[in-house]
Order: C-alpha cells, then structure tokens, then sequence
C-alpha cells in the first residue's frame, strides 16, 4: 500500500483550529506523494454536563495559548454562553457525514465548523447550524440532513472514535505517516508551525526513499 498521512483530528479542538492553515500547506505540499485521511478522534463526545465557570476559564486559556502560537481568530463572546454542553460528537458526525459522500470535501468542511465555532461563536453542536453550514458548503441540506441522522454514519463516527483509541491518540491534532503494512510513525502529536511539519515530512520520506533503495537492491 502506497504511504498516506493521517490526521486525527476534533471540530472542537481550539490547538486543530490553530493547525488548520499548517494542515493546509502540507496537502498543497505532499498531497501528490503522500494522500492525507481525516479521522475524527472523539476529544468529548457525548458529554451531558454544561460547562462550569472553571471549565470556561480552562478552555479560555487554551484559546489565548492557540491565538498566540498561530494568529487563528478566536471570538471570545463564546464565553457568554449559558448552559452551553460541549459535545463533540455532533459536529464530528457531521464532518464524517460529508467525508463519507465525498472525501476531498472534509478537510474545507473541518475548517468551516471550526471558523464557525471559534471565529463566529456558533453553536456547531445544534443539528440546524451545521445543516445551514452544509447548505453555505455547497451542500445538498436534504441529503446533508438525511445522512446526519442515520444510524451508518453514526457507526462510521464511532469507528473513527474506536480508530483514535486503539491508536492510544487522545491528544489532537496528531498526524502520522505511514502506510497499513509497513506501520506508521508520528510526524507530529500536538500544533506546530508548518516549518516544522513540513521538514519533518520530507525526512520521513527520505529515510522511506533511502529504505526502499535498500530493499530493492537486495
């Protein structure tokens, strides 16, 4: 099997936000060498509880360390919110929904319900916000709807979620290389710059080239 990348990543994650635009640069990169697969890893899905003050200043923090670390707009109304349940799993379905009629369309999908989260303040846990940002994405609403409520694309959710956790992945973002019979490596756990990934890419592949090179000649 030909080597990929695949990225774990949340629609609620502020720190997958902030490498947003680094995930960016390493598909217009390397997509030709190495496809990238989005799987959804399940940072708090179905979580009931509201946040507490002390949870909004927790995740206040994070948003500052993220703006900071990488320019990402950040709308820090959110915080006014109350009663405000911090459910992942409802935008990662809908990612998953769209990913599942058309893969390239989930990585820009991604990026909508996070700007939408985390730069508008909507609310991407509301069945109705996220069928309106299908329907913006160019989305049929009707079919976006119809395969948001079904039971396959909530299995294929928790799939991606059982993917995550067999891994030992539950920090985000993590992406790896690597292909299924040869085993993947850690490109990176968590954000850095995109000077970073990248360089961290192209040693990768040239250990893979150079691996190869061995192979063949014996």
């Amino acid at each position: 099997m030909s080597p990929q990348l695949l990225y774990f990543a949340d629609p609620m994650c502020s720190w997958c936000w902030g490498f947003s635009p680094v995930i960016d640069a390493v598909r217009e990169r390397f997509g030709d060498q190495l496809p990238m697969t989005l799987i959804l890893g399940g940072l708090y899905p179905g979580t009931k509880n509201a946040l507490d003050e002390a949870s909004k200043q927790s995740i206040r923090e994070h948003w500052v360390h993220v703006h900071d670390a990488s320019s990402q707009p950040f709308d820090f109304s959110f915080f006014e919110r109350e009663d405000f349940v911090y459910d992942t799993e409802p935008p990662s379905r809908a990612v998953v929904a769209v990913r599942h009629s058309n893969p390239e369309l989930a990585f820009p999908f991604l990026k909508t319900i996070h700007r939408a989260f985390y730069a508008e303040n909507k609310d991407v846990t509301d069945r109705e916000v996220l069928c309106d940002l299908a329907a913006q994405s160019g989305l049929s609403r009707e079919t976006f709807a119809s395969a948001l409520d079904s039971e396959e694309i909530l299995l294929e959710t928790r799939r991606d979620f059982a993917i995550a956790r067999q891994a030992s992945i539950n920090g985000f973002p993590t992406l790896l290389a690597g292909s299924d019979s040869r085993g993947y490596g850690i490109i990176t756990r968590g954000y850095q710059p995109s000077e970073k990934i990248e360089a961290v890419i192209e040693a990768w592949l040239e250990r893979t080239r150079q691996k190869r090179t061995v192979e063949e000649s014996k």
